[in-house]
């Protein structure tokens, strides 16, 4: 007797496309996702950042089927099992190659990722590289590395997840290039640690008052004293209000992308700096989170990046609740498949 057809959750157009997938894989319900751009004259279809996202999950899956139209507008996925790196038990590195023509910043891919690397059969490790990585804050939305680093790993404590086996490196930043695309930096996901079902989580409905506020001020390709400056004008508005800042200053050369094969080939990319503010309250694991780059066709000063900065994060504060909006599909998304205690929550 055959076996029964899948019976699909249907979607339309690319919009959460990668959470879809995500509590696709985790429940193992196929989806079928149409009207993806249909109605684009110049770009109808899957973009390149969507296609490289079904890359990874096809690396880090095992029996997982994708089928995708003649126009890309159309995709219908059957999930297979989370294996992770298993060739070595875990020691193998799946790596992850954008291209150039890449609009979204790495974040953009590491968020779903660490919602499904606690679920693997075997610690996950991924390395991203390429034209198109860009590890600053993007102007499409996408916050940066040092965001996913500081106001979102930490969530995953909260769940019975070890934090000292979480490890996000950036060996080589960037920003975007020229027209918002490539960057050409490197950063390297460890997610070791795997649970069955995540605890119950209980967060204090009061987060208290702010305690101290910690950062990242980066430049890549340009004079280090933008660093200097952003974090000048950014602790001109903040420290009336907190006394406990610190704001570390990461200087980085612009990556060397292009054909390898010829000198004249390459060039200089990912060229800019912005920054990265987190505010940790005195109640355990609230934290706040503001991330602003500059725009990758310039006419933004250094001190303008750290006010805006400074009022953004400021702006996050004053909206209260106990979870950083960036951390709230990652926080919810966890108690959904935590066991059937209630938990509960302010965002």
């Amino acid at each position: 007797m055959a076996a029964p057809a899948p019976e699909y959750l249907r979607f339309t157009t690319h919009k959460s496309l990668t959470h879809r997938l995500v509590l696709s894989t985790l429940t193992g319900r196929p989806v079928h996702i149409s009207q993806i751009r249909s109605s684009s004259p110049t770009n109808p279809g899957l973009a390149p950042h969507e296609i490289s996202f079904l890359r990874l999950l096809d690396s880090i899956t095992n029996g997982s089927v994708m089928q995708i139209s003649y126009t890309g507008t159309t995709l219908t996925y059957i999930p297979g099992l989370i294996t992770g790196s298993v060739s070595t038990g875990g020691g193998d590195v799946v790596r992850c190659v954008l291209p150039e023509t890449c609009r979204r910043g790495v974040s953009w891919f590491l968020l779903p990722l660490c919602m499904l690397a606690p679920f693997s059969k075997a610690p996950i490790n991924v390395r991203f590289e390429g034209d198109g990585v860009i590890t600053s804050a993007t102007e499409t939305g996408d916050v940066s590395v040092d965001t996913v680093r500081t106001a979102i790993l930490p969530l995953y404590e909260a769940f019975g997840i070890i934090g000292s086996k979480l490890e996000l490196r950036i060996l080589q930043r960037s920003c975007a290039g020229v027209g918002g695309k490539g960057g050409g930096g490197v950063v390297e996901l460890r997610f070791g640690s795997q649970v069955r079902l995540p605890k119950t989580l209980h967060m204090n409905r009061s987060p208290g008052r702010v305690k101290r506020i910690r950062g990242v001020a980066y430049s890549t390709g340009v004079s280090a004293s933008n660093s200097a400056r952003m974090i000048n004008a950014a602790r001109g508005v903040l420290n009336p209000l907190v006394p406990d800042i610190h704001v570390a200053s990461q200087y980085d050369q612009a990556p060397l992308v292009g054909d390898k094969g010829s000198a004249g080939g390459k060039k200089r990319t990912g060229v800019g700096f912005g920054l990265s503010l987190i505010a940790e309250c005195s109640s355990e694991g609230v934290i706040y989170s503001a991330d602003v780059p500059a725009p990758s066709q310039g006419g933004v000063t250094p001190e303008d990046i750290g006010k805006r900065c400074a009022y953004q994060l400021l702006e996050m504060v004053s909206q209260g609740g106990c979870i950083t909006r960036v951390g709230a599909p990652t926080v919810l998304t966890l108690m959904a498949m935590g066991s059937e205690d209630v938990g509960r929550e302010e965002i």
